[in-house]
């Protein structure tokens, strides 16, 4: 093993504990720098983690464990792997195969296949503790792991299916039923294994056929965290999350919501699939705190993304049209069948270059940043065939599941969260549901206002267009009382835009209208405030108004043109000798003598009445 580390540069793993070395540039000699004595039977490392573990004891169950960072190397406590006993006079003897190093969300784990009881331990690292994390269950005797994009992968090679879990909750039940590995981009004879990218996605002839590659093959070396080197066919396979696979084989919704939140590599599929989701629950009319559950979730990830400035501004998925439902629905019907791709996990790669080897995580640290690998890997997709209880839910997520549109790869690359704003969930979620929904809309209120509720509690302000949209929806139903509470009771939180629908909401109910003016009023919009008095007829009460707020921003005309309509010339010369009085200069302006020579015929007129 070689590093980059102050106090060595290669280190040598013998029976009897490690050697280090550093190199010596000029002379091209080894000097040898430190000796650890230990007795060692044999040892796991993965360069991910820059950790090394040495098994010795005789079962091979007593774990020393060095971390070599590029500051300083870091010796773990000593630790004891727990073992179930076969028979009384018989003691199982850990092997290498049996252990694992894995990284997930920068926590170090290191993970114990105990035969005997069929169950996979995890022991979590510290720098100074190791302390086991608790079990999995296992049901094969020949099992393997993989972690992609903070997922662990537990492979039943036997049954040849892939159970995936998400450290991240505390819960230890997996993400979705069993799943299968299909392989994709397999070139076949008379096939080139450089073509380009298009044409092995679009070509039935570049995927993996029973006869050309065998799914968990005696010759598969898993390789943490996210290879397997295929000797058969001389190919490296590279392992991914089919996410829409997943989803159709996850009936828990929140728990799965959840889960698509901390998805990263894929986080513009991820949000797609939360925002479909969502939609799903809704127009399938679902129990209220079914949906509030999943929308809480969605809420409380977008704060805890504003919290760690991790959520991009301006990203915006798109709409979703009719074309794209049936689509949807299309793919979600070819899982299983389609041999392109819907699965879990993808396929071969001709090389491993200096990208695949990940920053050295410090055993203590409890976070680290993923970084992008760059090579040119065949895919293998975790998911596959789907056949399970729920394929009609999982169809009905899928068919109203926003999907992707010709966003810039650009906009993809910086795009590493899943989180959905309150923006989002308006333009993608309750104005699309708005528009399909029909009857009573009832229902959809009170989704919003458990989204309103779930904000507040997270803080996180919500724009005026989701309380527009409660407007319209209780006028809708000739809910106006109701929609008075709201307003008094702040629900509908005040703004220019929630006070101009309540005008504009207004023109069947005058209490509702009288809200829009209190709001204006309230908000110190004193221009809109005087415009509306204006154009409801009360100009004098108006004018008033703008004299005591010294509301300069309106055209005389405007209130000379509103007496002149009501026909009365008091009320006309009322408000010539309000503007003569305080506006300097208006005696002179045209507008003066246009309403001046206008109040004299309609003076005129009236003197000629009364002497008829």
């Amino acid at each position: 093993m070689r590093y980059n580390s102050q106090q060595c540069d290669i280190v040598i793993v013998k029976t009897s504990g490690l050697d280090l070395y550093a190199y010596n540039l000029e002379s091209k000699l080894l000097q040898l720098v430190e000796t650890k004595k230990l007795n060692v039977s044999w040892y796991v490392y993965t360069h991910e983690s820059r950790l090394v573990l040495l098994a010795s004891g005789m079962q091979c169950k007593i774990f020393h464990g060095f971390q070599i960072s590029s500051a300083d190397i870091v010796r773990l406590p000593r630790f004891e792997m727990a073992m179930a006993k076969s028979e009384a006079n018989s003691k199982p003897v850990l092997a290498a195969e049996d252990i694992y190093i894995v990284t997930v969300y920068g926590r170090i784990y290191c993970l114990q296949v105990d035969r005997v009881a069929m169950l996979l331990h995890s022991y979590r690292l510290y720098r100074d503790a190791v302390i086991q994390q608790g079990s999995l269950p296992i049901y094969s005797s020949r099992i393997a792991v993989s972690v992609v994009d903070n997922v662990l992968l537990i492979h039943q090679v036997d049954a040849k299916v892939v159970i995936l879990y998400d450290l991240f909750t505390d819960s230890r039940a997996p993400i979705s039923a069993p799943l299968p590995l299909l392989l994709r981009d397999f070139p076949r004879s008379g096939f080139s294994s450089q073509s380009s990218g298009r044409e092995s996605e679009s070509s039935d002839g570049n995927v993996v056929s029973n006869h050309e590659a065998v799914i968990y093959a005696d010759t598969w070396t898993f390789l943490v965290p996210d290879f397997i080197c295929d000797v058969a066919n001389k190919l490296l396979w590279k392992f991914h999350l089919d996410l829409e696979a997943i989803s159709a084989s996850s009936s828990e919704v929140p728990t799965f919501l959840e889960f698509l939140q901390q998805r990263k590599l894929e986080a513009n599929k991820a949000k797609q699939l939360c925002l479909g989701m969502i939609r799903t629950l809704i127009l399938e009319r679902r129990p209220v705190y079914m949906v509030a559950r999943a929308i809480h979730v969605l809420v409380t990830s977008y704060s805890h993304s504003i919290k760690t400035c991790s959520h991009p501004k301006g990203l915006k998925p798109e709409k979703m049209s009719a074309t794209g439902v049936q689509n949807a629905g299309a793919e979600a019907s070819a899982i299983g069948t389609d041999t392109i791709g819907k699965s879990i996990v993808h396929g071969s790669t001709a090389g491993i270059g200096s990208g695949l080897l990940n920053k050295a995580s410090t055993v203590s640290s409890l976070e680290s940043e993923d970084e992008s690998e760059s090579t040119n890997s065949k895919e293998a997709l975790v998911g596959g065939k789907v056949n399970n209880e729920n394929s009609s839910s999982a169809e009905a997520y899928s068919a109203y599941a926003v999907q992707t549109s010709l966003q810039s790869q650009q906009e993809e690359s910086q795009l590493t969260s899943a989180a959905i704003s309150p923006d989002e969930m308006y333009s993608f979620v309750f104005s699309p549901v708005d528009e399909e929904m029909i009857g009573d809309p009832s229902y959809l209120v009170a989704i919003i206002i458990e989204f309103l509720h779930s904000a507040n509690v997270e803080k996180i302000r919500v724009l005026p267009n989701i309380y527009v949209l409660i407007i319209q929806l209780l006028v809708r139903n000739e809910r106006y009382a109701e929609l008075g509470l709201f307003v008094m009771n702040k629900i509908l939180e005040p703004s220019k835009e929630v006070a101009l629908q309540l005008l504009e909401s207004g023109r069947q109910n005058i209490q509702t209208r009288k809200l829009g003016l209190d709001m204006l009023r309230q908000l110190g919009l004193h221009h809109d405030y005087v415009l509306m008095l204006v154009q409801d007829g009360y100009y004098l009460e108006a004018l008033r108004y703008a004299r005591k707020y010294r509301v300069d921003t309106i055209r005389p005309s405007l209130f000379l043109e509103a007496a002149f309509v009501s026909n009365d010339s008091q009320h006309l010369a009322a408000v010539l000798r309000f503007f003569v009085d305080f506006l300097p200069g208006f005696k002179n302006t045209s507008e003066h003598n246009r309403y001046y020579r206008i109040l004299n015929e309609m003076n005129s007129s009236m003197s000629v009445e009364i002497l008829r």
